[in-house]
Formats: C-alpha cells, structure tokens, sequence
C-alpha cells in the first residue's frame, strides 16, 4: 500500500478498479482545516486525464506496470500484431489500443508494450522515428522565405510539414511527442 503522501510523478496505482498513472501532484497545507493532495493522473485504459483531490489519511494499492520490448510486425483489417522479442510470443492490439501511434509503426521496428497482469495498456513507440518521404511536391524557385515548409506524406501515410529541400525517397526523422520533423536521417 502507497500512502498519499508518498506519492510521486510517474507511479502507477490501483483506484476503484482503474490503473492510473500520477502525471502532476501537489501537496496542499491551507492555513485553516486538514492538508490534502491534489492530483492529475491519467487512466491507463482509456488515457483519458481526471484530477482528483484526497484526504492526506488515504492509501492507494501500486499497480506494477510491465513494459516489454515487442517487435511491431504487420497491421491487418485492424489489427497490429507485434511479437515479444525474448520470447516469440506473438500477440495483437486493436486500433482503439493503439490510438495515434499507428503512425509511427513501420514494420520491423521495436516499441514497448504496457502490461498490467495479463492485460495489454497499450504501446509506447521511441522518441525519434525514422520515415522515408513518399510523397512531396517539389520545391518551388524562388520561395525561400524564412522557415519556408512543405506537405510530405510518410510510408504510413502520415502528413508532416518538412523544409524546402526534402525530396521523395529521403530519410527523415520526426519526432513521436508531437509529430513535427526533427532533421534529415
């Protein structure tokens, strides 16, 4: 058992039969009445974001989190089937579980998967994902205005604003956190 008052950003608790995650968390002592904890956690199934406020008298159960290296393999109808890369096990994960991410899974690359028990939370893809640019309309003479950018579609169909000079077929880099191109790979 977790203690209110122990809690810290990043730990996983069990509330009301929900996995949570604390993502911000302040300890409140007013001049007048008891101390309490506010909290900003994320439901871990949903990924929705709640706060919720607690008696500095309260005890939360720790949840231990798993997380796996996995090895994402194809999509089908769907479906993102991955395999566990210690033990070949392979499984798969739903659109809804997957969410935003689908666009930063190329095949072959590894991610890590979030398990509770047997229960799948969901994926975290890595910080910098390479892509090869698709489609891209060439640069046009002469727009060279500062911090000139252009549309270009990556090979799991994501749109990304990139500079002038990046053409169809180059590497680049992007960023997962918030989808924006970092530099050339």
């Amino acid at each position: 058992m977790v203690d209110v008052n122990d809690i810290k950003n990043g730990m996983t608790l069990l509330i009301e039969g929900n996995i949570f995650q604390v993502v911000e968390f302040l300890h409140v002592k007013p001049g007048k009445g008891s101390a309490f904890m506010k909290t900003k956690m994320q439901n871990l199934r949903t990924g929705s974001t709640i706060e919720r406020t607690f008696n500095t008298n309260v005890k939360f159960e720790e949840a231990r989190i798993d997380r796996v290296k996995v090895q994402y393999l194809y999509e089908d109808n769907g479906s993102y089937n991955f395999m566990d890369v210690e033990t070949y096990d392979q499984f798969e994960l739903s659109a809804e579980q997957i969410g935003d991410k689908k666009n930063y899974l190329i095949e072959n690359c590894e991610v890590e998967v979030t398990r509770y028990g047997n229960e799948l939370l969901g994926i975290a893809v890595p910080e910098k994902v390479v892509f090869t640019v698709v489609s891209t309309e060439p640069a046009t003479k002469g727009n060279t205005s500062t911090n000139a950018t252009k549309d270009a579609y990556t090979e799991t169909g994501m749109l990304v604003k990139v500079p002038l000079f990046i053409e169809e077929g180059e590497k680049i880099i992007v960023t997962s956190y918030d989808g924006k191109y970092y530099s050339r790979a």
